[in-house]
């Protein structure tokens, strides 16, 4: 029993290092003014940055996790918007809950990303991606896997390794989610806005980023701590299709 009790920890902390090494660079790079958080440099950015231990698994193009096929290859075929929709509503019947519906489809570079909400009450449950070349839906990495607190598996295991949700309610509102964005553009992309709207989930809140009023990107900031993670994986933004 006890050997496999620490077969089962193994796999869990193999599974936790692998996570960490796809996006080890994306980590949060200011603290919000609910705590603190790793810059470059830090315990975790120093794992998962260029040349650090986790880099080797696959945080940047050709790592192992660019093997399993989660990003799109830079060239080559690739599947329609209207293909990336069907893909999602695919997945979300799969998981057999009837309560969740496509809020939002985004074409980016490197992938297809979505929002699924939760219909009765409208707040977002999760963040997907959608290979581009093979059409696979999976559970995108970063907040959605660390900081949603209902749909993710990995927040119980690993919010008490960086702010992921301590206990009580969310001490973040939207409005002050958009000003610590804001806070965290002018530091790190001048010139650079949050949406009027940010995106609620349970545990964080996502923000698309725009310059000249075009999207640029997205972020997003913790509803406990405060802590901004920004979404380095997504490349340049092509397109969106609202169900709005």
């Amino acid at each position: 029993m006890r050997l496999r009790t620490l077969g089962i920890l193994g796999a869990v902390f193999l599974m936790a290092a692998v996570v960490l090494g796809t996006f080890g660079t994306a980590l949060a790079q200011q603290a919000g003014p609910y705590g603190s958080s790793w810059g470059p440099g830090g315990m975790i950015g120093g794992w998962g940055g260029p040349g650090g231990m986790m880099g080797g698994w696959g945080g940047g193009p050709g790592g192992m996790m660019g093997g399993w096929g989660w990003n799109s290859p830079s060239g080559g075929n690739t599947i329609s918007i209207v293909q990336a929709k069907q893909a999602v509503e695919n997945y979300i019947s799969s998981t057999g809950n009837p309560n969740l519906q496509i809020d939002e489809v985004m074409e980016f570079q490197n992938n297809f990303y979505a929002i699924i909400k939760e219909k009765d009450t409208g707040k977002g449950a999760m963040e997907v991606l959608v290979n581009k070349s093979t059409g696979s839906v999976f559970p995108e990495y970063g907040p959605n896997m660390m900081w949603n607190t209902k749909y993710s598996p990995m927040a119980g295991m690993m919010r008490g390794w960086w702010g992921g949700a301590p206990s009580g309610q969310e001490g973040v509102s939207a409005d002050q989610a958009k000003s610590i964005a804001q806070q965290w553009l002018d530091a790190n992309q001048p010139g650079s806005t949050p949406e009027e709207e940010p995106d609620a989930f349970h545990g964080y809140y996502t923000l698309h980023t725009l310059k000249d009023g075009k999207v640029t990107g997205m972020l997003s900031v913790n509803a406990y701590t405060g802590q901004v993670w920004y979404h380095n994986w997504h490349g340049a933004f092509i397109r969106m299709e609202s169900e709005d």
